[in-house]
């Protein structure tokens, strides 16, 4: 672990937002105090309640009555199979940890991260308010079916006026009722939902012993409304008792017109009707706040809850299959009434699984819009939320919902909101469904639940199943819920959230990074799948930002890490002064938006550091092949922070939150004249060190000249024409050799032509200079270049030079130089560095020629000014065999890139290029 502090050994004494809890989940509103709720009470009554609804006694004769009972089965085990698969996922995350308050919204939330969660969790309370809202209008039409003025069955007391007012008053004033149970906590909640649960349970107990109590009898049915205004012949309906030839009449199906809306009837319409009336498992989930041990009472009460509902309901369809004639299962659908033993106590039953529902639906959302206050996602909008009474009833978040649903409640008819109801629940469930998948997929080792009855088989085909349903349902409901879903999601990552929650896609990330790392085997690496792979070492970022930009541009793709090196010795140290500084790091790459992992080590010297970072940074196939260099001169460092708008920072050195700002993590750059951590002698060791390891180098010298927009991420293309300039001979070696046919020239030419690819340098003209040897006629070198720029497919403009007078002097007999001959002294000092200033005027003199100068420079043109020269690539010779030649070949490179302005000298050590397919 990264810090001995772990949260495990203080796990049952203080919680996230030190609220003390213990390991049972507690820590939601109001602590332990508000933890009361019994597995049967607070999971298993809601559920069923949630699970039952209006559907139990209003739409089992539409189900079997349209469907038949084969088919109806079939619907009920494919519905309960998709609900089963989440109900596993919900009992293994319930069991993997501490669940506090906010049911689904805290699971979901705390395995996909804040931004996913937080969008399912406001579509998940969203879905809660309509829900209660369909509740009560599904109740006061039920209400009014049997004691509204314009009740049109054959009884009924006919005492309520009817109209759009009334039917809003009826429903604010059930809503108060509802609103008031619930804003006075989860106790009286558990308590009504209880007494609610034993008239559900009696008045289906009524209609169990009536199917049997009751003898064969013609029911009359409600005349319906025919074409043109007219009626239709009343129809009547039979109530055989329990009889074979009754029971195979209702297997099969035999679709009809639904007499309620007059749209024909499908497989999918029928199921659709089910399969909403089921939707209530997370009923007990949401009450995870208030209950004692969420972890336990949450799997053990939703099954529960499950099988108990899934065998009334099979009961029922096979009751009614035995006893009532298709007409009448298709004309009344609630029949209930007319074979009960006691009529009223079955409107006892309607009146009460509506209420419950209701209920549920206000205090678990309540219960989600607390959590999602808690977290602050959504900002002050959720702020009411947070409030809280003594004991830890969130009743600021009930009176919130409860203004919401009575919004809703202005709509009127919701019979459209239903099915976006509906769906939402589904986006829900598919969510939590994903969230094990995620966590069993990502092999984490702490995701070890004490519910094993699940697979990531499970999982998938939960979300599949889900995700189906939507779609089933209602097509253009699905479509907008995920774009809702999207839109919120951008939102909150616009926004920011929580980090410290852990995000499984962290994990899985790890883990498929992983696997595919094991796949990349060096063995079979191949020059035309090459790409940079850049080790960047930085003293101090604040002078280095043109350069680490820099760098981000040339890696194409590859592997980008940032080498640091802190000098001292761990023996000597009480800790490790690496790992704090990793934060600081990790911040300036996201501030200066480059692709870069970074990598720092401890050592007594920067030279013996850069070793350890060349050895061991990368892992597997993905390790830097090219080592980048600031160059070493006098140059005064500049600050870049002060001049970057993005690292623009408050003057009293802190940001949003209290966080210090990242100019006071890092030292301000070296003053002039001060000590440096690296001597000329330790750098050239490095660049020779690089090399033997079979490194590439790379040495960028005046990177800071590189104008803003050519370090930018988008395109420079309306910048000022410019040249990119390649050397690739090397100028210290002054005749013959294989010139731009080595491997060194080669690598120039590559990593001119990738940084072409780049879009800021899209603009750029490619230039590449060939120094004509003693020997060569002029056109021949060059012809040759363009021949394999042709097949390297680089396009770029080659030009011939005449180098210097007293360059190619000497015997024509004499054998060539060798390359290190003047780097290594053979010629004497003053001959090389008259050399190195012969070939570093020759650059300028090109340099001159692209401003639109004549062949002695700037001066020498009519002033007309033409594409600047903006990064000259040079090619850098090895360093010599002798360390004690070490300043003498820094001064060589210093004369030779003078004045150049931004220039990077390279030595490639590895084929790049390929010119077969």
């Amino acid at each position: 672990m990264a810090n001995e502090n772990s949260p495990l050994l203080a796990y049952r004494l203080l919680g996230e937002d030190g609220v003390a809890f213990s390991a049972n989940g507690a820590g939601g509103p109001g602590g332990e105090s508000a933890r009361k709720l019994s597995t049967f009470l607070g999971v298993v009554v809601p559920t069923v309640l949630s699970m039952f609804s209006i559907v139990v006694f209003l739409r089992i004769g539409f189900v079997v009555g349209h469907a038949g009972l084969l088919q109806a089965l079939a619907m009920l085990l494919v519905a309960y199979f998709i609900l089963a698969l989440t109900v596993l996922s919900v009992c293994a995350i319930a069991t993997n940890g501490a669940v506090r308050g906010g049911g689904a919204y805290f699971m979901i939330s705390r395995t996909l991260g804040p931004e996913v969660g937080g969008s399912i969790g406001l579509m998940f309370y969203l879905a809660n308010v309509c829900g209660c809202a369909v509740s009560l209008l599904g109740l006061v039409e039920a209400v009014l079916d049997v004691f509204g003025a314009d009740a049109t069955g054959s009884s009924g007391f006919r005492v309520l006026p009817q109209g759009y007012g009334w039917s809003l008053l009826y429903g604010s004033l059930l809503l108060g009722l509802v609103g008031g149970v619930c804003t006075l906590g989860a106790g009286l909640y558990a308590r009504a939902s209880f007494l609610t649960f034993l008239l559900v349970s009696g008045s289906l107990a009524s209609v169990l012993v009536s199917f049997v109590a009751v003898g064969p009898r013609v029911i009359q049915l409600t005349p319906r409304p025919g074409p043109n205004g007219s009626t239709l012949p009343p129809q009547v309906g039979h109530f055989t008792g329990f009889n074979s030839s009754t029971l195979m009449a209702n297997l099969g199906g035999g679709y009809a017109k639904d007499y309620t809306t007059g749209a024909m009837m499908t497989f999918a319409s029928v199921f659709a009707v089910l399969f909403n009336g089921c939707t209530g498992i997370m009923a007990g989930a949401n009450m995870s706040g208030e209950l004692k041990d969420p972890s336990r009472a949450i799997p053990l009460g939703t099954i529960v809850a499950v099988a108990y509902t899934f065998f009334i309901y099979i009961l029922l369809f096979f009751l009614s299959s035995f006893t009532c004639d298709r007409i009448l299962l298709q004309e009344d659908y609630g029949f209930f009434r007319a074979i009960s033993l006691w009529p009223p106590l079955v409107l006892i039953g309607i009146y009460a699984t509506a209420l419950s529902a209701s209920m549920s639906s206000l205090i678990g959302a309540s219960r989600i819009l607390h959590a999602l206050a808690q977290d602050d996602l959504f900002g002050v909008i959720l702020a009411p939320a947070k409030v809280v009474s003594r004991g830890g009833n969130p009743w600021g978040a009930v009176l919130y919902s409860w203004g919401l649903v009575q919004l809703v409640l202005l709509a009127g008819k919701l019979n459209t909101l239903a099915a976006v109801v509906t769906v939402f629940y589904l986006v829900a469930y598919a969510a939590v469904d994903l969230s094990c998948l995620s966590l069993e997929w990502a092999s984490a080792p702490n995701f070890r639940p004490t519910f094993n009855l699940f697979s990531w088989h499970t999982c998938l085909l939960g979300v599949a199943s889900c995700l189906l349903m939507m779609f089933l349902i209602s097509p253009g409901a699905a479509g907008g819920s995920l774009l809702l879903m999207g839109l919120l999601s951008a939102l909150l990552t616009a926004r920011g959230g929580p980090s410290s929650w852990g995000y499984v896609s962290q994990a899985l990330l790890f883990h498929q990074v992983r696997k595919y790392l094991l796949r990349l085997d060096v063995r079979k690496e191949h020059v035309k799948f090459w790409r940079p792979q850049l080790l960047l070492l930085v003293g101090n970022p604040r002078g280095a930002l043109p350069l680490l930009r820099l760098a981000n541009q040339l890696k194409k793709g590859g592997l980008y890490v940032l080498g640091h090196v802190t000098l001292g010795d761990l023996d000597s140290l009480p800790s490790d002064p690496v790992q704090p500084q990793y934060g600081a790091w990790l911040s300036l790459v996201d501030r200066a938006q480059v692709k870069a992992f970074v990598d720092l080590t401890l050592s007594p010297s920067v030279r013996q550091g850069a070793q350890h970072l060349l050895r061991i940074s990368g892992l597997g196939g993905m390790k830097p092949n090219t080592l980048v260099l600031g160059f070493y001169d006098d140059a005064v460092p500049q600050d870049h922070f002060l001049t970057d708008p993005a690292f623009s920072e408050p003057a009293d050195g802190t940001q949003e939150g209290g966080v210090p700002a990242l100019s006071t993590l890092f030292p301000p750059p070296r003053a002039p004249g001060s000590p440096r951590a690296l001597s000329p002698q330790d750098y050239v060791a490095t660049v020779a060190d690089a090399l033997k390891m079979n490194k590439n180098v790379v040495l960028a010298r005046a990177c800071g000249a590189l104008p803003p927009e050519r370090l930018s991420r988008g395109s420079g293309g309306t910048s000022q024409p410019h040249h990119v300039d390649v050397w690739p001979l090397n100028l210290l070696r002054p005749r013959g050799g294989p010139g731009y046919v080595d491997v060194c020239g080669l690598f120039l030419l590559q990593m001119a032509t990738i940084l072409g690819m780049v879009p800021a340098w899209h603009s750029a003209r490619l230039r590449i200079f060939l120094c004509l040897g003693p020997r060569e006629a002029p056109g021949a070198a060059e012809g040759r270049l363009r021949t394999l720029l042709s097949q390297l497919r680089i396009r770029a403009q080659v030009q011939e030079v005449v180098w210097g007078d007293g360059a190619g002097s000497g015997e024509p007999e004499e054998e060539e130089e060798e390359e290190g001959d003047f780097v290594n002294g053979r010629r004497g000092d003053s001959e090389a560095e008259a050399l190195a200033c012969s070939a570093n005027a020759l650059v300028r003199a090109q340099q001159g020629r692209g401003r639109g100068g004549g062949p002695g420079g700037p001066e020498g043109g009519d002033g007309e000014e033409g594409p600047t020269t903006a990064l000259t690539f040079l090619y850098l010779p090895r360093p010599p065999a002798d360390p004690a030649r070490y300043p003498h070949y820094l001064a060589l490179l210093e004369i030779l890139s003078r004045d150049l302005g931004p220039t990077l000298l390279i030595h490639g050590v590895t084929p790049v290029t390929c010119t077969d397919l």
